[in-house]
């Protein structure tokens, strides 16, 4: 029977993980991450699901550590296989598999090598992505392709709906490049990197909006790391105004010259550095949903600070 060790997290892990079991893969060990208390765990557990198949499951702080590496040695794995593990695995554990490791990656590689790649794509107004298997090198997500599926990104898809989307093409093709690899058959694509991108990982100050910036960057930019992501923010007066979801008014005219924010008409828009409007469907304020019927009838008004516009919300 073929064997593997997994090392696995997150949604695309899970799904994963399961075509494996039910392709009668013998799963050798789980490697996976502990949850962090700090962060908001929105996605399904590897840890559960290895659990309630009774499979061995460790959560190393470093998994190429010489104490995992030699377990994982002992195990004499076929496949080594990694599905949103979010740390680099050394040449030392990629070369033990006997039969090679592969990684599921969230894009259309060579495209959005690196870190979160289905945010970047967002971000970046792109209108498709993808996921990707191929075979784990020393440098990321740089090795050749096994199979690959793109996947759709529609103007106002969030990343997260553009994740969904991924991990079902992760999950498909898997299951379709699985009996090739078992086989032997699999034919493998060199990458031209040359054609691709490398982008690094981000963190939740990335999200302040320049609103000087076009108004369909920010869109972009707003969806990309709307929630369950830390989400896009201004400061107003001594505040934070997370900017949640948005859309484009293509026929609506500015208000001013100056880029900003503002409440008018009973909603609130943002003129952008390109001249065109955003409306702002979904905001909150110190944590809480700022409605644009209460703003109104309580009369707040906030003061935009001097990296925005100098106008206030009225």
């Amino acid at each position: 029977m073929t064997s593997a060790v997994v090392f696995a997290y997150h949604n695309v892990g899970v799904r994963c993980l399961s075509v494996l079991l039910a392709k009668g893969v013998r799963i050798a060990l789980v490697v996976t991450h502990a949850d962090n208390p700090a962060e908001t765990i929105w996605f399904a557990s590897v840890a559960a699901l290895a659990r309630a198949h009774a499979l061995p499951v460790i959560t190393p702080a470093d998994a190429n550590a010489p104490a995992v590496v030699a377990q994982i040695r002992a195990l004499a794995p076929d496949f080594l296989f990694s599905f949103y593990y979010r740390n680099m695995l050394g040449e030392e554990l990629l070369a033990l598999p006997r039969r090679g490791a592969y990684n599921m990656h969230g894009s259309m590689l060579p495209k959005y090598r690196g870190r979160v790649p289905v945010n970047w794509a967002v971000i970046n107004g792109e209108t498709q992505t993808g996921a990707t298997l191929h075979q784990m090198v020393a440098k990321p997500d740089a090795g050749g392709i096994v199979d690959q599926e793109a996947v759709p990104i529609g103007p106002n898809d969030t990343a997260a709906e553009v994740f969904d989307k991924v991990t079902a093409a992760a999950e498909r093709v898997l299951a379709r490049a699985l009996p090739g690899l078992v086989a032997g058959t699999a034919r493998i694509t060199p990458q031209n990197l040359a054609q691709g991108s490398y982008h690094g990982g981000r963190k939740p100050e990335d999200g302040r909006i320049d609103w000087t910036k076009s108004a369909r960057e920010v869109h972009n930019l707003v969806r990309g790391v709307a929630p369950p992501y830390p989400g896009a923010f201004s400061r107003i007066g001594g505040m934070t105004l997370r900017i949640l979801r948005t859309e484009l008014e293509p026929n609506r005219r500015t208000r001013s010259d100056t880029p900003g924010l503002y409440f008018e008409a009973g909603s609130f828009f943002a003129d952008c550095g390109d001249g065109k409007v955003l409306r702002l469907l979904e905001l909150e304020a110190q944590g809480c949903a700022l409605d644009p019927e209460a703003f109104a009838n309580k009369k707040i008004a906030f003061e935009v600070d001097s990296e925005l516009s100098k106008r206030p919300l009225t």
